[in-house]
């Protein structure tokens, strides 16, 4: 997973509490991305592509291939789960936003 995306989707929802909130002071250096959708759209592609890879590699190794060795599979397969598992618990969190800000009584 992308570090900077992440970093900038946090920005993003920092920017988007304090709103809801009435605060108008942006947190942070860095500026939130223009679009949250595109931002998201990184993101899953970036755990896509890692687990394709990792599939790459382990289709390599099983045909026997010489150049790819057990531990490069073991180490992109553990990249690829640990990258879903952050996209899963990023998601976990916005749709747990979600639900709060639609809990707000305005």
């Amino acid at each position: 997973m992308n570090v900077d995306g992440l970093d900038a989707l946090l920005t993003q929802l920092r920017a988007l509490a304090d709103q809801a909130q009435g605060q108008t002071a942006a947190r942070g250096a860095t500026a939130a991305p223009a679009d949250f959708a595109d931002t998201l759209k990184t993101l899953v592609n970036g755990v896509n592509d890692r687990q394709g890879s990792a599939n790459a590699l382990q289709q390599q190794f099983s045909m026997g291939d010489k150049s790819v060795s057990l531990s490069q599979v073991m180490v992109a397969s553990q990249k690829a789960d640990l990258s879903f598992q952050t996209m899963l618990q990023v998601r976990n969190k916005l749709v747990s936003a979600y639900q709060d800000i639609m809990n707000i009584q305005a």
